[in-house]
């Protein structure tokens, strides 16, 4: 099994949802790029991070 820590930021707000745009590290492309989060969760956070595992 392997794990990745992706790092995401604010990208823009919609009517109950926050849209957060993917960081990726330096000469590596997007794992998910941008995802959704529901407000009641996100709060007013301007940075999240994920840790995705992937199992074999």
């Amino acid at each position: 099994m392997s794990s990745v820590t992706l790092n995401f930021t604010l990208e823009k707000e919609t009517k109950n949802s926050v849209r957060y745009k993917e960081v990726p590290e330096e000469g590596k492309a997007p794992v998910l790029g941008s995802i959704y989060v529901q407000k009641w969760y996100a709060g007013s956070s301007k940075n999240i991070q994920i840790t995705v595992e992937k199992k074999d």
